[in-house]
């Protein structure tokens, strides 16, 4: 018992005093590579901003959706939907409703619009609507990508300028001893670990992120569907002869 409480404290000193050193390495590495190693960790930071911002944000746009979509298809015409829009109105399958019902009742009040003119506006209003929506989804998730691309590659480019400092010391010095190559290698593989840390929750949240705009995108192209045979079939109905 002794014995091993004996081995837990010279364990616990000497995992301090590796951390000691590799702070002072890190302390004592060139400009170059604290500049690298700085902008990978504040990209960092910001991509795991954008994350938790998007997850919060898709969260709120299933439940907003989901409750739209109780009340059209419960509704038993548009007017009805259109005036309880306002609780839903943050909805983006909302704002293509509102859309499309707008340019409805335009087409309706230009007695002049041919059937198939009105078709082809409304159909054209939902497209940029949902157009919109998308790129809203998509914003800043470009920071996740460019992240998940080039910080391997800055992280490779401060590994690369540890290994050229440290052979510079062991030129000046004339000795490879530890002493001399531990401070340039130890500040090569943390920029190589840095680098990594900041892509690869970059690319994962990346692709997760990516595939919850594909269902949200398919549930808009459902919807888009969905009310433009609503709209043909009670509003913009070709006469019978």
């Amino acid at each position: 018992m002794i014995f091993t409480s004996f081995a837990s404290a010279e364990t616990a000193v000497k995992v301090n005093s590796e951390s000691h050193n590799l702070l002072n390495g890190l302390a004592n590495a060139g400009i170059v590579v604290q500049l690298l190693l700085l902008s990978m960790i504040a990209l960092s930071v910001w991509n795991w901003l954008i994350i938790l911002k998007k997850k919060n944000q898709f969260a709120e746009i299933s439940k907003k959706n989901a409750a739209f979509l109780e009340v059209f298809w419960k509704s038993p015409n548009l007017q009805q939907i259109h005036s309880q829009i306002d609780p839903h109105k943050e909805s983006p399958l909302a704002k293509v409703f509102s859309s499309g019902y707008e340019e409805i009742e335009r087409s309706i009040q230009q007695q002049g619009t041919s059937l198939s003119t009105g078709m082809e506006n409304l159909e054209r209003t939902l497209r940029k609507v949902h157009d919109d929506e998308i790129e809203q989804l998509e914003s800043q998730l470009s920071v996740l990508a460019t992240t998940g691309s080039t910080a391997p590659f800055i992280g490779l480019l401060g590994t690369v300028i540890g290994i050229m400092n440290s052979f510079q010391d062991i030129a000046q010095s004339g000795s490879a001893s530890l002493a001399v190559v531990a401070p340039g290698i130890s500040e090569a593989l943390f920029a190589t670990a840095v680098g990594l840390f900041a892509a690869i929750p970059a690319v994962v949240f990346y692709n997760y992120l990516i595939n919850k705009i594909k269902k949200f995108e398919n549930q808009l192209n459902g919807f888009n569907s969905d009310f433009l045979n609503i709209a043909r079939r009670n509003f913009f109905k070709t006469p019978s002869t």
